[in-house]
């Protein structure tokens, strides 16, 4: 159930993030960011799917060092996380 729920906001993020590279380019004439944006966006839908259809149960690594990288990463999408929610409490607070 659960990875319904992320396939489907993954698959409705794409279309949002391609209107709004579009209005980056069109409007703001912002080329660089608005490309990179539009591969980042729309990423996220790949790789849902990708992780759908993985096949291989091959152990590369051990248990304790996957846990280790995957901690790593939480810790990264939280500071990335607090990093947007400050920046946007700053910018909304003038």
């Amino acid at each position: 159930m659960k990875e319904k729920v992320v396939k489907n906001k993954s698959f409705a993020f794409a279309p949002r993030v391609v209107r709004r590279a579009k209005y980056l380019q069109g409007d703001q004439k912002e080329f660089v960011l608005s490309k990179q944006f539009l591969r980042s966006g729309t990423a996220i839908g790949a790789m849902v799917r990708e992780a759908e259809h993985a096949e291989s149960k091959s152990e590369y690594i051990t248990d304790q060092n996957f846990e280790s990288i995957r901690l790593d990463s939480e810790e990264l999408v939280k500071l990335l996380v607090s990093i947007v929610k400050t920046t946007k409490r700053t910018k909304y607070a003038k």
